[in-house]
């Protein structure tokens, strides 16, 4: 089974148009068993999934009870995160899995699809058409 998304577009730069590749994850809230829909960007250079602070809450979990804190280097610099002890699970589509997740320290940051437990669990391809196609 396919699971496909369209890029999404974020506007003209001085090297051209830029589309984005995002996915539509659900994730299911710890002990609540209720599932919050979130856009987040497929990034191939990313370890793990890191989503922003506020998901933290939605999700039932506790930045001080429920993870470990760690540092996370990237182009923007260095920033703390908040490595959740329990895997969280997670939808793509019809799609199931158990998958490590973190939090950044900020809202600032858009969430991050990575490579740990998610994305390598996946055939993804990054079509030229602007198209991002997962197969399990």
């Amino acid at each position: 089974m396919a699971v496909k998304f369209n890029f999404k577009y974020e506007g003209k730069t001085f090297f051209g148009p830029i589309y984005r590749p995002v996915a539509k994850i659900s994730f299911q809230s710890q002990g609540l068993r209720e599932w919050t829909d979130v856009w987040m960007v497929v990034d191939t250079g990313a370890d793990f999934t890191i989503l922003p602070k506020y998901l933290a809450k939605e999700l039932a979990v506790s930045l001080e009870s429920d993870c470990a804190i760690d540092t996370t280097r990237g182009v923007g610099g260095e920033q703390t995160i908040y490595l959740c002890r329990k895997k969280v699970l997670v939808k793509l589509g019809n799609l199931l899995r158990k998958v490590p997740v973190a939090f950044f320290n900020t809202d600032e940051i858009p969430p991050l699809l990575g490579r740990l437990g998610f994305l390598e669990t996946f055939d993804a391809e990054f079509l030229k058409s602007h198209i991002l196609v997962f197969r399990a």
